[in-house]
């Protein structure tokens, strides 16, 4: 009792180390002190691995938890491994035998844990009816919406930094470390990648190293390594729900994290990530990263199999292989025969062509634009003089990467994708396909020449 007393209540450290000035309360202590600092000791070794300890129970607590019974603790559907048994069992009955033990008794509905029947109960059957909440009394139309807003109740932990909110303040702190600090512990052993989270590492291990995707769609033949991926593959591509709709414009999402970013981006004007190439600014670190993969690093990962084009996004992969392959161009105005590949050209379209609307002016010369890049790119090139993308194969240079990219594949691979349905000769790009049938079929010459009476189709044969 009173070396209890002595050491914890009266704060005395008697043994003090010789090497250095560091006291401790007991003899044990110190000597476990004066082995693994100054004589570097670590007696206790490992026999599976080369790691050594300074204590045996260290030895004994790492061989329990690393090495005994690991093959028996790994679920052989995902390859996640667990501390204990029952954790095991309990992680393969809910996600992988779909057992649902806890009935609702009112609407037979079944959930996997007695927490998820109790907000259930909470949420769905006591007071919350007609979608109406009773914390704030607003009433929503669709049953989806009032949930998200009773959602927004229980998120009572905020990052301080971006505002975003949690239900656990376990996931807040994880939020924090991971997109703000940007720690990312978990390294793959195969490649440079790194993971904020191990559970991430294995999927990244099964999906890329190891080609599994053990989840197919029935509908298409498309292929998915996690089955949360096929799921919301299946909802908005072949079901094409939106069920996320923004309070703020009339938007709509298949994915919540989207509708997220929308607010925080386009609402709140915010764009926290940082490009430390560029300092270009983006919304969402998943953006930040393609712009470093594809701009930067100058990668085209996804490559057409009918041709020999590659892209930086499978977006821009499979709309190309929807126009140039299909020939679908599925948005087309209702005011003219003009058709386009994308809802977001058609109402561009219709904005810049038919509603003559042109918002962005050069303020070095008179000319104005309906796109915001056709200004920066004019001032670029016009007034900059800047020509940044030099062709290696005969250096000549462009004031824009798309205009390298359609000499490269005119002049040096020949391509002539552009055919005249009245008398098919060929041409390498539209803009010359469209003076062509301008000029020769409908006879017009809209190039006067100032000294006489003729005209000209083309400009340059003035």
């Amino acid at each position: 009792m009173l070396s209890h007393r002595n050491t914890i209540h009266n704060e005395k450290k008697d043994f003090a180390c010789g090497s250095c000035e560091k006291k401790f309360e007991f003899r044990s202590h110190l000597s476990r002190h004066q082995i693994s600092e100054h004589k570097s000791r670590q007696d206790f070794a490992c026999d599976r691995c080369d790691k050594k300890f300074v204590k045996k129970s260290s030895l004994i607590t790492h061989q329990k938890l690393v090495h005994k019974n690991r093959d028996n603790l790994t679920c052989n559907k995902c390859e996640k491994k667990f501390k204990n048994k029952s954790t095991l069992l309990k992680h393969i009955k809910i996600f992988h035998e779909v057992f649902k033990d806890y009935l609702c008794e009112r609407c037979a509905k079944r959930f996997g844990n007695k927490q998820s029947l109790l907000l259930h109960i909470k949420i769905v059957h006591e007071g919350y009816k007609n979608n109406v909440c009773h914390k704030s009394e607003q009433k929503f139309e669709k049953k989806s919406h009032f949930l998200m807003h009773i959602h927004e109740h229980r998120e009572n932990f905020t990052c301080d930094k971006c505002k975003r909110k949690f239900e656990r303040k376990s996931n807040m702190l994880w939020h924090q470390k991971t997109v703000h600090e940007g720690r990312k512990d978990f390294a793959c052993e195969n490649c440079e990648k790194k993971f904020a989270h191990k559970q991430s590492l294995l999927i990244h291990l099964k999906i890329v190293h190891e080609g599994r995707k053990d989840y197919a769609c029935d509908k298409c033949e498309g292929k998915f390594g996690r089955k949360a991926i096929l799921l919301i593959h299946e909802r908005t591509v072949h079901e094409g729900r939106k069920d996320y709709a923004c309070d703020k414009c009339e938007k709509k999402f298949g994915k919540k994290a989207n509708l997220f970013y929308h607010k925080r981006a386009v609402h709140e004007g915010r764009k926290d990530y940082t490009c430390d190439k560029c300092e270009k600014k983006f919304g969402d670190s998943s953006t930040l990263i393609r712009h470093k993969k594809t701009v930067h690093e100058g990668r085209k990962d996804f490559a057409c199999d009918k041709c020999e084009r590659k892209f930086g996004h499978k977006l821009s992969l499979l709309r190309h292989q929807k126009t140039m392959h299909e020939g679908r161009k599925d948005f087309a105005c209702d005011m003219c025969e003009k058709k386009f590949t994308q809802k977001y050209s058609l109402l561009t379209h219709l904005k810049t062509v038919h509603e003559g609307c042109k918002d962005f002016a050069c303020d070095k010369c008179e000319k104005i634009f309906g796109y915001r890049s056709l200004l920066l790119a004019h001032q670029k090139t016009v007034h900059e003089g800047g020509k940044d993308f030099v062709c290696n194969n005969c250096e000549k240079k462009f004031g824009s990467k798309s205009n390298l990219l359609k000499h490269q594949r005119v002049v040096h691979k020949g391509c002539k994708d552009f055919v005249c349905n009245n008398c098919e000769k060929k041409f390498g790009s539209k803009s010359n396909l469209l003076k062509h049938q301008r000029v020769v079929h409908k006879g017009c010459k809209d190039y006067p020449y100032d000294k006489c009476e003729k005209k000209f189709g083309n400009q340059s044969n003035l």
